[in-house]
């Protein structure tokens, strides 16, 4: 277990709501390349990791992640809170919203659910490593 700070690694303090930038910045919770699949990813990998080590970088990697997941959800929260109707139309948010209101979901920003098929867990360290390298590159 962790101990959990109540409180963002980075505070987030956005003050003009936008649904446009919004529905971009879902991709990064909830995407093929987002924060969920890499905290799935690096938390499933490591139950078959034969290097204790390698095994606790994974689980720190992994609940680091979820961390960034927090951070990238309170950015999309205060994007959509307190958006008129109008907004909500104008922007395109209105697929979103019917579903979700201003619940976060996780998705791509093409509206894709998030599914675990959006990362790897092989049970071969040298496969999962790969993996992992390629999905955190295609993120920088």
């Amino acid at each position: 277990m962790w101990n959990y700070e109540r409180r963002l690694e980075f505070p987030v303090n956005i003050k003009a709501p936008n649904a446009m930038l919004a529905q971009a910045i879902i991709s990064q919770y909830g995407g093929p390349d987002g924060e969920m699949g890499a905290s799935m990813r690096y938390l499933s990998q490591r139950y078959a990791c034969p290097y204790r080590e390698v095994a606790a970088v994974l689980t720190d990697i992994g609940t680091e992640e979820l961390a960034h997941l927090e951070m990238v959800a309170a950015i999309v929260h205060q994007l959509t809170k307190n958006l008129s109707m109008e907004e909500i139309e104008e922007s395109g948010f209105a697929n979103y919203y019917v579903d979700h209101t201003i619940g976060i979901w996780p998705q791509a920003a093409g509206g894709v659910p998030f599914n675990a098929c959006e990362f790897q867990s092989k049970g071969d360290i040298i496969t999962d490593l790969t993996e992992d390298m390629a999905a955190d590159g295609a993120i920088l």
